[in-house]
Order: C-alpha cells, then sequence, then structure tokens
C-alpha cells in the first residue's frame, strides 16, 4: 500500500514539474547558457540593424511661401510691380531699360517690345515688363485677330518701347500733347503710362486695378500702332477699347480689350 502512494505521488509530482513548464518560462524549465541566449537573438531579422532614424520634418507638409507685401500694397499691386504706394511728382527722368528677353508665343507679325521704367520710381521693373507683355499676348489683346503676336527684347531697334514713368516725365515725353501730370500718352513708337495712372486707377473700374492696368496698356499701345480715339455706343455696350476710360465716367460699360 505504502509503494502505491508512493508511486502516486512520484506520478503527481512528476505532473506538476511538467504544467509548471508548459504554463512558466520554459528556460527555467531547460535553462540556456549565455552564448546560446546570443545565438538566437543574434539569429531574429534586423537583430543587427540599427533603428532607423525619424526626421520629424519628413512628415510635415511644407506651407506654401507667401510674399510679405509691401505697406499698403496688395497682392494685385505688388504682381503689377508696385513696391510701395508712393507717387513722386518728378522722380527726375532717367529711364531704365527692363533687362531680358521673351519670345513672341503666338502667330502673324512678331513686333518686339522694350520695356522701361523710371529709376527713380518705387517698382520691380521685371514685374511691370511681365505685366505689359502678358497683356499684350492675352487672346483679346492687340493680336486677338491673329494678325501680330508681341516678343520683348531690351535692344534699341525694337518696335516699339512701353515706359512707365512719374507725371513730370510723362509730361515731358509727351509732349506737345498735353497730359497735364495726371494722364498717359501714345506717340510714334512710344507709349508712356503714367505711374500716377497705374497706382490709383479710375472711377470706371473702380478697385479691380488689373483691368484697368490691362486697359491703361492696351490703349496707349493702340494709338502706337495708328488708333485714334472712339466714342461709347449704347449705355448697355462694351466700350471700345479706344474710349478714353482713366478720367470722367464713361456712359457704356468699361472695358480694356481690343477683341473681348
Amino acid at each position: 500500500m505504502a509503494s502505491r502512494v508512493d508511486d502516486r505521488a512520484s506520478r503527481d509530482g512528476d505532473r506538476e514539474a511538467v504544467d509548471g513548464a508548459g504554463s512558466g518560462s520554459v528556460l527555467s524549465a531547460n535553462p540556456l547558457d549565455t552564448d546560446t541566449l546570443d545565438a538566437v537573438a543574434a539569429a531574429r531579422p534586423g537583430a543587427d540593424e540599427p533603428a532607423e532614424a525619424v526626421d520629424p520634418a519628413a512628415s510635415e507638409v511644407e506651407a506654401p511661401v507667401v510674399p510679405v507685401l509691401p505697406e499698403g500694397v496688395d497682392e494685385v499691386g505688388f504682381a503689377a510691380g508696385m513696391l510701395s504706394t508712393h507717387v513722386p511728382a518728378d522722380a527726375g527722368g532717367a529711364l531704365e531699360v527692363v533687362p531680358g528677353a521673351e519670345e513672341a508665343p503666338g502667330t502673324g507679325e512678331v513686333l518686339t517690345v522694350r520695356v522701361q521704367v523710371e529709376a527713380g520710381l518705387d517698382v520691380d521693373g521685371a514685374k511691370v515688363a511681365d505685366v505689359v507683355l502678358s497683356t499684350l499676348n492675352d487672346a483679346r489683346s492687340w493680336g486677338g485677330d491673329g494678325s501680330r503676336t508681341f516678343a520683348r527684347t531690351d535692344a534699341a531697334d525694337a518696335t516699339f518701347t512701353v515706359t512707365l514713368a512719374s507725371p513730370a516725365t510723362v509730361d515731358r515725353l509727351c509732349a506737345p500733347l498735353d497730359t497735364g501730370g495726371l494722364w498717359s500718352c501714345g506717340v510714334t513708337d512710344h507709349a508712356v503710362l503714367n505711374y500716377l495712372r497705374w497706382v490709383e486707377g479710375s472711377p470706371n473700374y473702380g478697385d479691380d486695378m488689373a483691368a484697368y492696368r490691362q486697359y491703361l496698356v492696351n490703349h496707349e499701345v493702340g494709338h502706337v500702332l495708328g488708333h485714334r480715339h472712339e466714342q461709347c455706343g449704347a449705355t448697355t455696350d462694351l466700350a471700345p477699347v479706344m474710349v478714353q476710360q482713366s478720367g470722367a465716367t464713361i456712359r457704356c460699360v468699361p472695358n480694356g480689350w481690343p477683341f473681348p
């Protein structure tokens, strides 16, 4: 009888040892030496590879660059070259050619345009040139009928010149026409734009300064191309671009394009 009890106790002890090994740590039941543990760790994929560094900036989306606008100048004015709203009555008269060239994008006769700005004006000449050329090469401008297209040059033999200048300089360049310090002109091979108008616009266009500047370029270049002033038709009609639209309110709908 004692032998059976001892056998049962032995079997129960064996079972507990097995159960303990199954529910606990195998290593405690079957201890491995340090070299074996190192070998197991080394066999894991990527065990010898260092952790990849995470760049916090890589997950961030770059914010668009927003230009810092000069005081009093909005985005439209800044795009038109304005670096301040100051209009000197006389900026000294020295004219600077905007350097660079741009091929004509359209078909027809190629007319080359040289752009100048008066040195004493607080403007970005390259942006002024962009406005002039983008306006003239718009499908609604003077090449809209396919007869001509415009290229920019800084050479003296350009077909014509577009100059942005102070009121006093405009008066000198436009003489004997009387621009009275207020207006612009187009004479022979020279379109002269008054910086006062570039900054202040016209009551006919209100706050739409981009449209007014396009009108100013197209109207004065129209004179260079041989077009004279026109009159409004019915009050609901679009004004021909050669109607004077810088001063008094016109009775037709303002329009700055030859082929609207």
